[in-house]
């Protein structure tokens, strides 16, 4: 019996909602929390695939069966899991097979077990985690994967194989991100707020798509500039009113008003919406205190808050501060030549 072992990172995006689906460069956080994925190969004479999915307590949240041939669905418990979540699997191994026709191909039985690292509930990335293991079992493209099943700008599939900050732009020619150096010295000022209620993403790209601002060249500029300042940023309160601004630009793009104003209007400081307004994460930014910060959210029914250092991945090597201001030099002198 052999084994193998896959693994993707969750992911927040801190700036280009919506407008990543459209070039837009935007600062990709990936988290420290993912998604495993152990598969075990058993010789048999009737080979089939067995897949079960575990939260993070450990507990069985999806069982199915699938033949081989065409991964028809033999059984699935209805006790844990809707047919759609089945039939969305499903969709996914039939593309990998169109993508690789040689993907389980074997003799051999396939248990495939998945555990998510993160409620599921929390919106960092259960789809996109899934959806690159098996792009890396399959030895297919993961972006393709995700284009031809769920969609997507595939932000979620840069985060799941990075191991730091990316700025994530996709282009007609296809995906294209770099490390970013984003390592703000302030960090222990931001935190992240789970909002206790899930978006879907497909419909918020399905509305996105639908409003088709008018202006949208002139926004993804003014989100690009935002994005590359959030590089550049030293300063607390320089990195609050770029946040605002990001809020005040995305409003803008998609008709609705940002979180703060809707929800938290009296707190000081910035909150800002990360990945589709109206569901699971928002982040803070604010020189309160830690106390203040947990209390002010609690007493509104919010009580899953993560620090930065908690919630997001940064393996990358830091750039010191001379390295970063020689950096900087350099960039500004290019730009006037």
């Amino acid at each position: 019996m052999s084994k193998n072992y896959y693994y993707g990172h969750g992911k927040l995006l801190l700036t280009g909602e919506y407008l990543v689906m459209d070039g837009c460069k935007s600062l990709a956080l990936p988290s420290k929390l993912g998604q495993q994925m152990h598969v075990e190969y058993r010789p048999t004479s009737e080979p089939k695939l067995f897949w079960k999915s575990y939260d993070k307590d450990n507990k069985v949240w999806f069982d199915a069966v699938f033949e081989l041939w065409h991964f028809d669905i033999l059984k699935f418990d209805e006790t844990l899991v809707d047919e759609a979540q089945v039939l969305a699997l499903q969709g996914i191994l039939r593309q990998a097979r169109k993508q690789n026709i040689h993907f389980l191909r074997e003799q051999v039985d396939f248990h495939v077990s998945t555990r998510l690292e993160f409620p599921l509930d929390w919106g960092l990335g259960s789809s996109s985690t899934l959806i690159y293991n098996v792009a890396q079992w399959a030895y297919v493209s993961p972006f393709e994967l995700l284009e031809k099943t769920f969609g997507g700008s595939g932000y979620d599939i840069a985060c799941a194989q990075s191991f730091g900050p990316v700025v994530y732009q996709n282009l007609k020619r296809g995906p294209q991100w770099e490390t970013a150096n984003f390592y703000p010295s302030f960090k222990d000022r931001i935190y992240f707020v789970h909002l206790n209620r899930k978006q879907n993403s497909r419909d918020e790209i399905q509305r996105y798509r639908e409003l088709a601002p008018s202006n949208k060249d002139k926004l993804i500029e003014r989100v690009n500039k935002v994005t590359e300042a959030c590089l550049e940023v030293v300063d607390m309160g320089e990195f609050q009113n770029l946040m605002a601004e990001h809020e005040s630009i995305i409003a803008e793009c998609i008709d609705k008003r940002p979180i703060q104003s809707e929800l938290f209007g009296d707190f000081d400081g910035v909150v800002k919406s990360l990945g589709a307004w109206g569901g699971d994460f928002a982040l803070i930014a604010s020189k309160n205190s830690w106390e203040d910060i947990r209390d002010y959210f609690y007493h509104r029914g919010y009580k899953e808050l993560l620090s930065y250092d908690e919630m997001i991945l940064q393996t990358f090597p830091r750039f010191s501060e001379p390295e970063i201001n020689l950096k900087r030099e350099l960039d500004h002198g290019l730009k006037a030549l």
